[in-house]
């Protein structure tokens, strides 16, 4: 399986819950970005293609399974160091567009602005564009472009002018040696509660794609995720939302 970096704490941890449960399987799970993920179980070179983002038009047309494996959202992450606790969608966009340019002008200290995007292989990315920039709005092309998740985390830890995105899962006290600060995005703290409530505005479906049925093993193996043992425990321990929260009261 290939694809999402967002998802491999969870295709990683349930990869090896699934070898010690089935000996002599072997599970291979790379993270290159959701577009090469989607690209891969397209041409048959991965069994399951795994996605931080839906399917865009041309990629719908390859008869490609849709299968919800979690629900994330995603942080807006500053420096500690930054005063600033909150910001609106309307402030957002405007900075990711380049036309808000100083903290001060956000309620924050006189410093400049230093936007972290990610590369355009990343789900989040494609997510946030779609969620926060709409179909008006377009990245400002100054912003520093990074590859994965930890590096947005690194630079933004180091950086107290920066502004990033990441998983909500990624924000937590475990990432002690790159620490971070998440915004509340119209007044909404990002966590797995107001993400399963759908209260907290920048949030997104994390998927598995299959074309058409898979094989018996790999069929075993998204089984495997869906199960309570998985979506209870190495989805919640990851930081994101079961699938099944979104069905509770």
């Amino acid at each position: 399986m290939t694809g999402s970096t967002t998802l491999l704490p969870i295709a990683e941890q349930a990869a090896e819950g699934f070898q010690r449960a089935n000996p002599g399987t072997h599970v291979l799970v790379s993270g290159l970005g959701s577009s090469a993920g989607i690209e891969a179980v397209i041409t048959g070179t991965s069994d399951i293609g795994t996605s931080s983002r839906d399917l865009k038009p041309g990629e719908a047309d390859h008869g490609l399974v849709d299968i919800p494996v979690a629900y994330d959202g995603i942080a807006v992450i500053v420096n500690p160091a930054n005063p600033v606790d909150g910001l609106s969608l309307e402030q957002l966009r405007a900075i990711y567009a380049g036309e808000i340019t100083n903290w001060r002008e956000v309620g924050g200290e006189d410093r400049a602005i230093n936007l972290v995007n990610r590369d355009e292989a990343s789900g989040t990315r494609e997510a946030f564009k779609k969620i926060v920039m709409g179909e008006d709005a377009h990245f400002d092309r100054s912003a520093v472009v990074l590859p994965g998740t930890g590096q947005v985390r690194d630079v933004v830890a180091r950086s107290r002018g920066a502004i990033g995105y990441i998983s909500v899962g990624f924000v937590g006290p475990r990432f002690t040696s790159t620490r971070v600060k998440a915004l509340k995005i119209d007044g909404v703290v990002p966590s797995e509660d107001t993400v399963a409530s759908r209260e907290y505005p920048i949030a997104r479906t994390l998927h598995f794609f299959t074309r058409g049925h898979v094989g018996a093993l790999a069929g075993r193996y998204v089984a495997y995720v869906l199960s309570d043992e998985v979506q209870d425990g190495v989805v919640v321990d990851a930081g994101f939302v079961p699938v099944s929260a979104r069905g509770r009261p």
